[in-house]
C-alpha cells in the first residue's frame, strides 16, 4: 500500500474515534433525588450538590440534578419515583424511609442512595454489610436515638412522668420502629410512654394534642417525618416541651433535637453516588452507619415555655439556639 493510501485510510478510521483530548463530550450524570419537603430539604439539596461539586462534578458540564419533593404529601412519592425511573437518571438519592420505599418499588436496576434511618429495620435493605440489589447509602439510625430523647427529657425535666410519642401512619413502618424503641426507653427510666399516631403533619392534630393532655404529657417525641414548623409551634402553643432527631425541628422552634449531623450525613451520600458512577455496585457497598451525632437545645423555647435548662445538660449540648 503506498503511504499516501495508508494515511487516507488512516484519517477516515480517526474520523469515527472517539474525540479524547480535543474537546470531547464529556457524560452528564444525571442524578435524580427524592425527597419528603421537610424543614431540612434545602440543607440536602445543597450538601448534595457541594458534596459532589468536592469530588468533581460541575453542574451543567458533567452532572445534572432532577429534585423531586413530595411536598410534605407522601401519598405522592410513587408517582415521583416513576418518573425519576422515566427519566433514566444514572441514580436515586432517596432521603428518609418512605422515599427509600418509593424508589426501591420504583426500579430494580438503577442504582438508589438512600439517607434513612434503619433501613435493615424497615425492610428496606436485609442487612447493613450487604445490602444486595441495587441500594446502599446511610443509615441515620434514628430510632434508637429517638429512644434517647426520652432520657434526655429526664435530665432535663426530672420531673417528667409521662411522655407521649406521636408518630405518622403514611410512614408507618418506621412509624412502629420509633414506638418500639421509645417505649424501650420508657421501661428503662420509668416514664409512661402514650403512643399517639396522625395520618400526617397537618392530619388530626387536634384530636392527637387533645388526647395528650387527656394523657397529662410532660413532653413529646415527634417522628421525623412529622418535625415541621408548623408541628412545632402547636407544641410551643399548647406548652408542650417536644423532642425528634431532626435538627430542622430544633432550628424551627422545636425545644430539642438529638440525631445524627444531617449536612454531614446528606453530603456522605454524596460519596456513594460517586462511586457508582466510578463503576462500583451498589451490592458492593456497604450502608454506612454515623459518626457523629448532635444535641441542639432551642433556648428561645426554653424560655417560651418557662423551663429552665439544667447547666449539665447545656454544656452537653452541640448547638444552643437562642
Amino acid at each position: 500500500m503506498r503511504r499516501r493510501e495508508f494515511i487516507t485510510l488512516l484519517g477516515g478510521a480517526a474520523a469515527g474515534w472517539p474525540l479524547a483530548g480535543r474537546g470531547q463530550q464529556l457524560k452528564v450524570a444525571q442524578i435524580g433525588a427524592l425527597y419528603i419537603g421537610l424543614a431540612d430539604g434545602e440543607v440536602f439539596k445543597k450538601e448534595l450538590r457541594e458534596g459532589l461539586r468536592e469530588l468533581g462534578y460541575v453542574e451543567g458540564q458533567n452532572i445534572a440534578f432532577k429534585f423531586r419533593s413530595a411536598e410534605g404529601k407522601l401519598d405522592r412519592l410513587p408517582e415521583l419515583a416513576a418518573e425519576l425511573v422515566r427519566f433514566r437518571v444514572d441514580v436515586i438519592v432517596a432521603l428518609y424511609v418512605p422515599c427509600a420505599l418509593a424508589a426501591k418499588q420504583a426500579t430494580r436496576d438503577i442504582p438508589i442512595v438512600i439517607i434513612v434511618a434503619d433501613p435493615v429495620e424497615t425492610g428496606i435493605v436485609p442487612s447493613l454489610a450487604r445490602p444486595d440489589g441495587n441500594i446502599t447509602g446511610v443509615s441515620l439510625m434514628s430510632a434508637v436515638l429517638a429512644g434517647k430523647c426520652v432520657e434526655l427529657f429526664r435530665d432535663m425535666l426530672p420531673a417528667t412522668r409521662h411522655v407521649a410519642v406521636l408518630t405518622n401512619a403514611a410512614d408507618s413502618l418506621f412509624a412502629k420502629v420509633i414506638r418500639e424503641q421509645v417505649e424501650l426507653a420508657g421501661r428503662i427510666t420509668g416514664i409512661e410512654i402514650q403512643p399517639i399516631m396522625v395520618r400526617g403533619p397537618d392530619e388530626e392534630l387536634d384530636a392527637a394534642f387533645a388526647a395528650m393532655v387527656r394523657g397529662q404529657a410532660d413532653a413529646v417525641v415527634i417522628q421525623g417525618s412529622l418535625s415541621t414548623k408548623h408541628m412545632a409551634d402547636l407544641l410551643l402553643e399548647h406548652r408542650l416541651p417536644a423532642a425528634s432527631t431532626t435538627r430542622a425541628f430544633a432550628d424551627n422552634g422545636g425545644l430539642m433535637s438529638f440525631g445524627a449531623d444531617g449536612a454531614v450525613a446528606f453530603r456522605h451520600g454524596a460519596k456513594f453516588v460517586h462511586k457508582i458512577l466510578q463503576g462500583t455496585q451498589p451490592k458492593d457497598l456497604p450502608i454506612e452507619q454515623p459518626t457523629k451525632f448532635e444535641l441542639a437545645i432551642n433556648l428561645k423555647t426554653a424560655n417560651a415555655l418557662s423551663l429552665t435548662v439544667p447547666p449539665t445538660l447545656l454544656s452537653r449540648a452541640d448547638v444552643v439556639i437562642e
